[in-house]
């Protein structure tokens, strides 16, 4: 029963970032559920021989402890806690050790994993290029005057043909300032207070009448004006971001290391339903 009330706490903040007593109904039931589930998988765990030498070290556990103290804003907030599910700091710290134990032996299996090699990763890589496809950017900012009358319209394009004309010239660093200023004073965008910063911006992410535009801009130049539903902007492109395949010597590293936790993974979970498998029957 202790264990049940321990991983219904220990679920309450995997799985909705809450204390116990602030889940909802679903979420409560949700939390009971798996928490069932678990402690069935965990007695099977901690009945096998793997599990026979565990020890946790005092240290591993005291670590664990304060974990869970974090997570209140007080010991008298944790205690109440605890409390209302039937648990007390001694009770706490045995359910914890259990959940440990659990945690070294699956680390027990896992380790017996083949090691993911350059190889493997590699053929990976080729084998799935759309997950290391960087897609086009660029760092953008505007100014964006909005109209109601042909003269508003006219006055408009008047200050950004201006604008424009007064940013064309000088260091990037110096136009991202100037540009940033001038959005600042006549944008009528939100991003006005951020000195038209559009940020990091992909395809399909503007509106079709300025994006053609917005991405055959260099470095450091500004936009004809352009006419989208909303007004007439002028676009400054700040930074054209990396994009396209990345090369693997950037992401072997990474593609190793979710290889090897798939396998890990694979390894625990093949292991466990093997404790739930039924023995074969005896032949006659």
């Amino acid at each position: 029963m202790q264990q049940q009330a321990y991983l219904e706490l220990k679920l309450s903040w995997e799985l909705f970032q809450k204390a116990p007593e602030s889940l909802s109904e679903p979420e409560r039931s949700r939390v009971s559920e798996v928490a069932t589930k678990q402690q069935g998988i965990e007695q099977r765990i901690l009945s096998t021989p793997q599990a026979g030498s565990v020890v946790v070290p005092p240290a591993t556990l005291a670590s664990r402890m304060a974990e869970i103290r974090q997570r209140y804003a007080s010991d008298d907030e944790m205690h109440q806690d605890l409390e209302r599910i039937g648990l007390n700091a001694d009770t706490l710290a045995a359910a914890v050790e259990r959940d440990l134990k659990v945690e070294a032996v699956l680390d027990k299996i896992a380790a017996d994993v083949p090691a993911v090699s350059v190889v493997d990763a590699e053929i990976y890589y080729r084998l799935h290029p759309e997950a290391f496809d960087r897609p086009e950017a660029r760092k953008l900012r505007h100014i964006l005057i909005t109209y109601d009358t042909p003269a508003e319209k006219a006055k408009a394009r008047e200050t950004l043909e201006h604008v424009r004309s007064t940013g064309k010239n000088g260091q990037n660093s110096n136009l991202v300032e100037a540009f940033g200023k001038a959005a600042l004073r006549h944008s009528q965008c939100p991003t006005a207070t951020e000195d038209g910063l559009l940020g990091t911006v992909k395809r399909n992410q503007l509106y079709a009448e300025l994006e053609p535009a917005a991405f055959a801009l260099a470095e450091g130049e500004i936009s004809e004006v352009l006419e989208s539903p909303i007004g007439l902007h002028i676009i400054f492109c700040e930074e054209i971001l990396p994009f396209g395949l990345l090369p693997f010597a950037e992401v072997r590293d990474r593609i190793i290391e979710r290889l090897t936790d798939k396998r890990r993974r694979d390894a625990q979970r093949d292991w466990i339903k093997g404790l739930f498998a039924k023995p074969a029957a005896a032949s006659r």
